[in-house]
């Protein structure tokens, strides 16, 4: 029998130091402006998740939850809880709630569950400070057979990401933030891969996949990074600084990145799935 009705068990919980927790810099509409190429690569990790009928399902980072009712649907889970640190971004999530799909406000660092068929994650552990001990207690929230589904960028050595640091450390915009450089805390694909292994998840597919996005001309990947990467230095700066450093960012990017248009933007992410040995309780079995 299926464990419909049976609430998702979790705490949030502080977190200091493993995530990044200022002002909320999100702003849905600026990283909805490439929204089907962000989009994809939710949908060929979701290919990799088994469908779980009855089952409990929790997505951590579900942004503005359109992405969270696809995953409850795609696995007939009798419930489904997308878990977000980001108000602006869950102030959209209404409409895609009900029929077992809720939404709660908390920190996805912090987060503890218990006995869940899928843990769902989409470009959004890359936040997350030290994975070494992160995954573990992502693993525990899982009960028998259930599955460990993440997605994560990887494209920390492209010019979008690596001028963004340099910037970053210019004196006067170390000045304002006091110092901070962003810190990437994911790892190369093949330590991933292991460290299923070392979890116990016999069953895993671990790769990472290039997806080549066709921009408009170059100053459209200074676009594509204020929606996401540039976001955790929004936090920490004042308007005016932001402005600034976003200007400095700007100039130094363009000036490193071909004039091309269309304008061929590589970028890199990890994909990774795993299920725990035995036999998952939610499949609605007599």
């Amino acid at each position: 029998m299926g464990r419909q009705g049976l609430p998702v068990k979790y705490v949030v919980v502080g977190a200091a130091g493993r995530l990044a927790r200022m002002s909320d810099a999100w702003q849905p509409d600026q990283y909805a402006r490439f929204r089907a190429e962000r989009e994809q690569p939710f949908h060929d990790l979701l290919a990799l998740v088994e469908p779980v009928p009855g089952g409990r399902v929790v997505d951590l980072g579900c942004g503005t939850g359109v992405l969270t009712r696809l995953l409850h649907e795609r696995t007939g889970a009798a419930e489904t809880v997308g878990l977000d640190q980001s108000g602006a971004m869950l102030a959209q999530s209404a409409e895609h709630a009900g029929g077992g799909v809720r939404f709660e406000h908390g920190d996805i660092a912090a987060f503890a569950g218990q006995g869940l068929d899928v843990v769902f994650s989409n470009a959004a552990l890359q936040w997350v400070f030290d994975h070494g001990t992160l995954f573990p207690q992502l693993a525990e929230t899982l009960g028998p057979g259930g599955q460990l589904a993440v997605q994560m960028p990887a494209n920390h050595d492209h010019p979008s990401h690596v001028v963004a640091h340099e910037v970053a450390r210019e004196p006067r915009h170390a000045r304002a933030l006091g110092g901070y450089i962003r810190h990437n805390p994911v790892q190369p694909v093949e330590w991933y891969a292991k460290l299923l292994a070392r979890m116990g998840f016999e069953e895993q597919h671990v790769r990472q996949q290039v997806y080549l996005h066709r921009l408009a001309g170059p100053e459209e990947v200074v676009e594509w990074v204020k929606g996401s990467l540039l976001t955790d230095y929004r936090r920490k700066l004042s308007p005016e600084d932001y402005e600034a450093y976003l200007a400095d960012f700007r100039e130094r990017l363009l000036a490193e990145l071909p004039d091309e248009r269309p304008h061929l933007y590589p970028f890199k992410r990890i994909l990774l799935w795993g299920r725990r040995p035995g036999d998952a309780a939610g499949q609605g079995k007599g």
